[in-house]
């Protein structure tokens, strides 16, 4: 079973590999991707990491708070998106 793991704070220059070596430190990682901006294709400062439950609980313990790019690094495991009701 895999997680899908929040990275926040990114440097603006982090591409989808640096997210992928990052990670791969600590297992299996099965996608990496630095969300962009959809009008101006820049970064919007966080990303998803996707990877094996035993390397993301690993990854986050190690990574969560480092310094990356200059950065100090926000990880956690991704919360589902809430649903926006309207009532």
């Amino acid at each position: 079973m895999s997680k899908n793991i929040y990275v926040g704070n990114l440097s603006w220059s982090t591409s989808n590999s640096d997210l992928n070596a990052m990670f791969s430190q600590y297992g299996q990682v099965t996608s990496a991707n630095v969300i962009e901006d959809r009008d101006t294709g820049r970064s919007r400062g966080f990303g998803f990491v996707e990877m094996d439950e035993e390397g993301a609980r690993k990854a986050i313990q190690a990574l969560n708070g480092t310094d990356f790019q200059g950065r100090n690094l926000k990880v956690n495991e991704a919360q589902p998106r809430e649903s926006r009701s309207r009532y």
